[in-house]
């Protein structure tokens, strides 16, 4: 079987599976996204020990599940215990989250004084340790944000209002690949990912651009969600944009270490870092511009 097959077929699998998961919420949306935050963690750790940095392993995967049932116990957990009634520090000054960030540092520096010495390249296992559960749970938990704040309970809206991002995202990535490989010219990046062409690269953004006005069309506007079109472009635009960002930052890690993928979980894509690469950097600023054009 093909790889670009056995791609297809894992898609057509686990499209469906996060959809309903994605229109359930609650609880079980944010259990899926602890467990990729996980388990890109754990990847992201492999990688640097490949490089000779040795992570505080326990530390980074207790923050790669704090940060997403954090994120659902602040958008999503108090809207079922509390009638979806907030409390008074959401959003105010005394709004937890600077504080939990800062005890997380701590944590993780107090770790490293504990266990690494000096020839254990201290600096590296610190900072690797500290960054992984922002990039592999702290950035994809703003899904959360975006599920909650635009519909409660079981919504269709509201999982449309997802994967709208997801959607130019993936368009995104297979246009790039495959206007790359049919158009060729200069390298987009070739000391961080050699396969890379610009003119994958212009294709990528206009495929994402198109997702986003078909999807806008057929997804968004029946859902209630009625996005002038120069949003609709911007978001394509922008999207399409940080997504190859999102890319190419994974490609760079993996660079470091001398390996192909992040790991071989998910059959014909990788690991799971491999997947939601571009996400970490779409779900944020996909959550950023609904906030920007009033839709959260």
């Amino acid at each position: 079987m093909s790889n670009q097959l056995t791609r297809v077929l894992v898609a057509l699998v686990l499209i469906p599976a996060v959809l309903g998961v994605v229109w359930w919420g609650g609880l079980p949306l944010a259990l899926l996204v602890a467990a990729a935050a996980v388990l890109g963690t754990r990847e992201l750790f492999v990688l640097a020990r490949t490089a000779g940095v040795r992570p505080l392993a326990p530390l980074g995967i207790l923050g790669a599940v704090v940060f997403p049932l954090g994120a659902w116990w602040m958008w999503g957990g108090f809207s079922l215990y509390l009638g979806g009634v907030s409390p008074a520090w959401i959003g105010s000054p005394a709004m937890p989250t600077p504080y939990v960030v800062a005890l997380f540092a701590l944590v993780v520096l107090t770790g490293t004084l504990w266990r690494r010495a000096p020839g254990d390249r201290p600096l590296a296992a610190g900072a690797i340790t500290f960054l992984a559960p922002f990039y592999c749970g702290a950035l994809p938990s703003f899904v959360l944000g975006i599920r909650y704040g635009t519909g409660p309970g079981r919504s269709w809206p509201a999982t449309w209002a997802v994967f709208f991002p997801l959607a130019v995202t993936w368009i995104c990535d297979t246009l790039a690949m495959f206007g790359g490989k049919a158009l060729k010219g200069p390298k987009l990046a070739p000391v961080v990912s050699p396969g890379k062409t610009r003119s994958g690269a212009v294709s990528g953004v206009v495929g994402g651009i198109l997702a986003g006005l078909v999807y806008a069309k057929l997804a968004l506007e029946p859902s209630g969600f009625q996005l002038p079109l120069w949003q609709v472009l911007v978001f394509g635009l922008v999207l399409s944009v940080v997504a190859q960002i999102g890319d190419l930052a994974e490609s760079l890690f993996k660079r470091e270490a001398g390996v192909k993928d992040s790991g071989g979980l998910i059959p014909g894509h990788g690991g799971v870092l491999d997947r939601l690469d571009s996400l970490y950097f779409v779900l944020p600023v996909a959550a950023m511009l609904y906030r920007a054009f009033g839709v959260l």
